[in-house]
């Protein structure tokens, strides 16, 4: 993880948000939630609100990857996304940023509990060279529905996504940007 100030990584998550938003990969409620490691040990800096399409510096917290909140307040719902993030963290040395987004296109696939194929010419620029995979579903936050993110990432170590069974996309890259940048 670079040295950037807290303030700096604040920035790149709300620009992250907005380029998401303006390039209309976003549901119509604009719902999602993101993340970044913070270089204190199993920190992030994490958005305190499901509507990420006009995000704010002030709606990031501060939390542990156990869901302690160390700066910023957020409400039970926001919470139960913590251990999302954090499993992603923990597993993936890699992963310097997480976001999740109901991007519709990506969540039909999801919905269908379809991989995402790997013939998107695109997906090439990244890297990928294998289908996104899906996670079974099991209730949002909780320990369940972490495990079956976890065996995803194990089983795919160098995929940068995994789509949520029912629910939507969860994306990792090195930062905020190039995360968002992989999803568009």
């Amino acid at each position: 993880m670079s040295n950037l100030s807290y303030g700096k990584l604040r920035e790149q998550l709300v620009q992250a948000a907005h380029l998401l938003y303006q390039a209309g990969v976003m549901s119509h409620s604009g719902h999602g939630n993101m993340s970044v490691r913070l270089p204190e040990a199993d920190r992030m800096l994490l958005t305190s609100t499901g509507q990420i399409t006009h995000l704010k510096p002030e709606q990031l917290v501060v939390v542990t990857y156990d869901g302690e909140v160390v700066e910023g307040t957020m409400d039970p719902i926001t919470r139960e996304i913590v251990g999302m993030h954090a499993c992603v963290y923990r597993a993936r040395n890699d992963a310097q940023a997480v976001i999740h987004t109901h991007s519709p296109r990506v969540t039909s696939f999801a919905l269908a509990h379809k991989p995402l194929p790997c013939v998107y010419e695109a997906f090439l620029r990244f890297g990928i060279t294998e289908d996104i995979p899906v996670a079974d579903w099991a209730p949002r936050g909780s320990q369940e529905s972490v495990s079956y993110i976890v065996d995803q990432l194990e089983r795919y170590p160098t995929v940068p996504a995994v789509l949520l069974a029912n629910h939507g996309l969860l994306a990792f890259s090195s930062n905020p940007l190039a995360t968002a940048q992989l999803i568009i």
